[in-house]
């Protein structure tokens, strides 16, 4: 019982010490992306249009002067100063940061669905290198199994019980396994690259990845109503909140407009004459009120911002379908990763149990090679299934993390 309580507690600190180094890389590749970084400084843009739309018209300013001044009873004028300020309706510059404001929610929705997204390729990505690691391991062990026979066939064809045909064989299915670990390792490099460039480093920098994994013994329980929450979800409720405020701006920009001004002319003195406003400047505030009489350009937007609204809710129907589909795809898939294991795992055991009855019959002197060769490409055949099968699991559980968690 203690020896079967340190095992578990290993297994539990190894599985531990996989997910830490995966989600380093992940917080790596976050802080490095390229792409991340884009979609964060179009939120910086949106959040900045706040700003941008909290202004007034600008400030109307104009001068002129009379080439024939007119007379008037005061006197003549000379010029004519002017300065005027329109204002929209009350509340339209709030509704305006309130527009502006949804849309950078909207494109914050973005950032995280793009992180989500390139966890999901980072986690790809190393179950794809530690599948093309744990192969190239199998292929030594095999590799190392057939020189041990190549050992027995030599002795055999001493004593005169195997051929020398045996020991070439033996030879050959060697170098056909020193060449799938070559081309593994050229694929290794390959994939190394697709992962550095995810994390935007050099693409020479080693990757460390697990030296095993296995599936756990149960599953982790996801409930599909974690679709609800996906950003990829939130991001059509986003937009439909976006367009409520575009409308409430649209309202209140069909409202008229009110603006207030002031005119000043200066007046020259009549000359010889006397009275109490001879000479007196002339100044004139002004109220100016703008009224939409033709408004048929806010009626269409209204309208086709309802339109809009019904298109996001539509869309946002067939993206929950797609998400519940991929959902469903994602946990069968690993449902068959578990099943193929496990009929892996039993083969392999069998293939070992039929390689040990070769073995005892070596001592007899009744070894047949070909069965040996058959027996080492079935296990190597299990091995590689099951490795395949290891990297399907996690790779479905990391699909089925970004559609839930």
């Amino acid at each position: 019982m203690k020896n079967i309580i340190i095992i578990i507690c290993l297994l539990l600190v190894s599985a531990f010490a996989k997910a830490q180094e995966l989600q380093s890389y992940i917080k790596e590749a976050e802080a490095n992306n390229p792409d991340i970084q884009a979609y964060e400084l179009r939120y910086n843009i949106a959040q900045e249009k706040v700003n941008e739309v909290n202004t007034l018209p600008n400030t109307t300013i104009s001068a002129g002067y009379f080439l024939s001044e007119p007379e008037t009873r005061t006197g003549a004028q000379r010029a004519r100063f002017s300065v005027s300020q329109m204002l929209p309706w009350f509340g339209t510059i709030t509704a305006r940061e309130n527009y502006a404001s949804s849309m950078a929610e909207t494109d914050f929705v973005e950032i995280a669905i793009a992180k989500r997204k390139l966890a999901l390729s980072v986690a790809q990505s190393y179950y794809s290198l530690y599948a093309n690691k744990a192969k190239q391991d199998v292929l030594d062990e095999n590799i190392q199994l057939l020189k041990t026979y190549e050992r027995l066939a030599l002795t055999s064809v001493e004593v005169g019980k195997a051929s020398a045909v045996d020991v070439l064989r033996l030879q050959i299915r060697q170098n056909e396994l020193q060449q799938q670990k070559e081309v593994l390792q050229e694929g290794y490099l390959a994939e190394q690259t697709v992962f550095n460039n995810l994390l935007n480093r050099k693409e020479s920098i080693g990757v460390e990845v697990v030296t095993e994994m296995t599936i756990p013994m149960e599953d982790p329980v996801f409930s599909k109503e974690g679709l609800t929450l996906n950003p990829e979800l939130l991001k059509y409720d986003k937009l439909y909140e976006s367009i409520e405020q575009s409308e409430l701006l649209n309202q209140k920009e069909s409202a008229p407009n009110i603006g207030f001004g002031l005119d000043y002319v200066p007046v020259a003195e009549r000359p010889e004459m006397n009275f109490s406003d001879n000479g007196k400047d002339i100044v004139m505030p002004m109220v100016t009120l703008s009224i939409p009489i033709f408004n048929n350009k806010y009626n269409s937007v209204s309208k086709q911002n309802q339109l809009r609204q019904k298109e996001i809710e539509l869309q946002k129907d067939e993206r929950l379908n797609t998400l519940e589909t991929a959902f469903a795809q994602a946990k069968s898939q690993r449902n068959q990763a578990r099943i193929k294991f496990n009929i892996q795992e039993r083969n392999l055991k069998q293939a070992k149990d039929a390689e040990e009855i070769l073995l005892k019959n070596y001592e007899t002197g009744t070894i047949d090679f070909n069965d040996v060769l058959d027996i080492q490409e079935l296990q190597l055949k299990f091995q590689t299934n099951q490795i395949e099968s290891v990297r399907m699991y996690y790779t479905q559980s990391a699909i089925i993390n970004y559609l839930i968690n």
